[in-house]
């Protein structure tokens, strides 16, 4: 009877610590893509993109689709290193019952602050200590992910658009010596853009821009 008791217990116990583990997987699956945008590199990566593309004047070329499925890919190869740790610090020994879902919890958030104030920005962090009234963290842990990650959001946004305003100056001097020279030449009801976006083109291939702006975003890292 004893024997009986116990193999309910173990098996009760078990339905637990798995039905628990299906519970973490679905609310991992269901904040994936605000994970992705904010904690990770993705967002820089898709703003520059898209002020490449809107410098061009090229339209829906590359179409969004591209440039969202390229920033996925250069988000996971950067952010490899991150994943990887909190896979093996976190993740592998929690579904191997050694830890506790709450230690889980922290020691899968310990990479992603680590890797998150590397580019935030202190002014950034500050501005929402100072608006929860909390005091300054002595150490990288007690720093709260609710503080932590609009602020990484905030940093990332801005140097994404520093990025982008450096990838506008040569296609917006393009711009302005087409118009000066269709001025010169009295044709003012033709749209400058139109006889730009050659040129555009044809210098950003000549200079391999692809291979320059994903360099750029590479060395950003």
């Amino acid at each position: 009877m004893n024997d009986f008791m116990q193999f309910f217990s173990d098996s009760e116990a078990s339905n637990v610590s798995t039905s628990i583990k299906m519970m973490l997987l679905l609310t991992v699956l269901s904040l994936a893509p605000a994970i992705l945008i904010l904690m990770t590199l993705f967002a820089r990566i898709v703003i520059v993109l898209s002020f490449v593309r809107t410098a061009l004047a090229t339209q829906q070329m590359p179409p969004n689709q591209v440039i969202v499925g390229l920033a996925l890919f250069l988000t996971f190869f950067i952010m490899a290193p991150t994943f990887q740790q909190v896979n093996e610090t976190a993740l592998t020994p929690l579904f191997a019952d050694e830890i506790t879902l709450d230690e889980a919890y922290d020691k899968a958030s310990i990479p992603f602050k680590e890797f998150m104030s590397k580019y935030t920005r202190q002014k950034d962090l500050e501005l929402f200590l100072k608006y929860n009234k909390a005091d300054t963290p002595e150490k990288l842990e007690d720093i709260p992910l609710t503080m932590l990650v609009p602020a990484f959001a905030l940093s990332e946004i801005k140097t994404a658009f520093q990025m982008g305003f450096m990838i506008f100056i040569p296609f917006l001097v393009i711009d302005m010596i087409v118009a000066s020279v269709l001025m010169s030449m009295g044709m003012m009801m033709l749209p400058p853009v139109m006889i730009s976006l050659p040129f555009k083109i044809l210098l950003f291939v000549l200079v391999d821009g692809w291979y320059l702006i994903i360099k750029s975003l590479l060395q950003s890292f």
